[in-house]
């Protein structure tokens, strides 16, 4: 079995993390994935600003756990590396198919 994307990585470790209540176990992840769990610990609170703003009828804490931190980690991607636009959304889709709901991908 080959060893999950940085990504994959980020966003299983961050789901743990609110499951747990900020527990966060980034040892077994790639460098690549801790910096991207670093940069969406540091900028949370603006990230989580910017998706209760674009939220239409849901609230940050009523989002299924997954979809929250897939949104924290696009919108991350999206407002603070250089990675691109399209990437990113192409990536935010594979994983929210992967982990979450039919829904939650579209």
């Amino acid at each position: 079995m080959t060893k999950p994307e940085a990504r994959d990585q980020a966003l299983l470790v961050l789901y743990e993390a609110e499951q747990r209540t900020g527990t966060i176990d980034a040892h077994t992840v790639s460098a690549k994935a801790r910096r991207v769990i670093e940069g969406i610990l540091e900028h949370e609170a603006e990230i989580d600003t910017v998706v209760t703003r674009l939220s239409k009828r849901w609230t940050i804490d009523r989002m299924p756990v997954i979809d929250r931190v897939l949104l924290r980690l696009g919108i991350y991607e999206l407002g603070f590396t250089d990675s691109p636009t399209g990437v990113v959304i192409s990536e935010a889709v594979r994983l929210a198919s992967s982990y979450s709901t039919d829904k939650s991908a579209a």
